[in-house]
């Protein structure tokens, strides 16, 4: 959390320190930490109401993490293409700016809501749950929510999904899930992107970053996928497959699934 990138206050907490805002005032009025922990604890709160919004609706809920320019776009184009008819998707896309990757999902004939964060690095549970409010919700299976691309800040914060992805891009070096621990702890399956390049790019090695992973204590499937060429997806498809179908069994039997959230310092609760 900190004032340079804007993650401590975004536009959809702002509301609870402005004005008369539920934090304006804080016990010695004027602790930072303080306030800090209590939009943690209201995003957390928001996350679990957006998490009960969803199991009503029998909606399984993903959040894509990475770097940005890693594929995650392509990726949810790639899974349209090949799923599109047999399930309904809906998707929130997340960036500082733009409506770019909202409108290639648009484009696929897929409901798209941009979140466009200005300086914050990750969405929240507030953004979320406003995004929510303009779509059309009815008959949909899988939202995918498309978290801006940065591989810190999204790890820490709940926006009531129910699984976490990560990607890797093989362009960016099989050592980053040493480097973001954080990130790559908190990934339910992981997805190697980008594969197609593997034989210009003799530096990275496939095995070396599923060992960097295992290292933390995961136990995370690696799904090679390169989504371009519509190459190795089967195992992402299956995966999604099978995760949606253990959702409804969950459901089925009034339980739900929260995913690993991890802490960064001031977020201190366990999954």
């Amino acid at each position: 959390m900190c004032d340079t990138c804007g993650c401590n206050i975004t536009h959809g907490n702002r509301h609870l320190v402005l004005g008369n805002g539920k934090l304006s005032r804080v016990a010695d009025g004027k602790t930072a930490v303080s306030v800090l922990r209590g939009l943690l604890l209201e995003n957390d709160h928001q996350a679990a109401h957006n998490r009960e919004h969803f199991d009503r609706r029998g909606i399984l809920a993903i959040n894509l993490m990475s770097s940005p320019g890693s594929g995650k776009t392509a990726l949810l184009e790639a899974t349209i293409d090949a799923r599109g008819t047999r399930y309904g998707i809906a998707v929130i896309e997340g960036d500082l700016e733009t409506e770019n990757d909202a409108a290639r999902i648009r484009a696929k004939g897929v409901e798209a809501i941009q979140i466009t964060t200005g300086s914050a690095c990750h969405l929240d549970a507030h953004m979320v749950h406003d995004a929510l409010h303009h779509m059309a919700l009815d008959n949909i299976d899988i939202l995918f929510i498309e978290n801006v691309g940065n591989l810190v800040c999204p790890a820490s914060f709940d926006l009531g999904q129910h699984r976490n992805i990560t990607l890797l891009s093989v362009t960016e070096g099989d050592d980053k899930p040493a480097k973001y621990p954080v990130m790559f702890r908190a990934a339910d399956a992981v997805v190697l992107s980008k594969t197609d390049l593997l034989p210009v790019l003799d530096d990275f090695v496939p095995a070396r970053a599923e060992h960097h992973l295992r290292e933390l204590a995961s136990r995370a499937p690696v799904l090679p996928v390169a989504t371009r060429k519509q190459v190795d997806i089967d195992r992402w498809l299956d995966w999604l497959e099978q995760e949606l179908d253990a959702h409804r069994a969950r459901l089925a039997s009034g339980q739900t699934i929260r995913p690993a959230i991890q802490p960064d310092g001031l977020h201190l609760h366990g999954a």
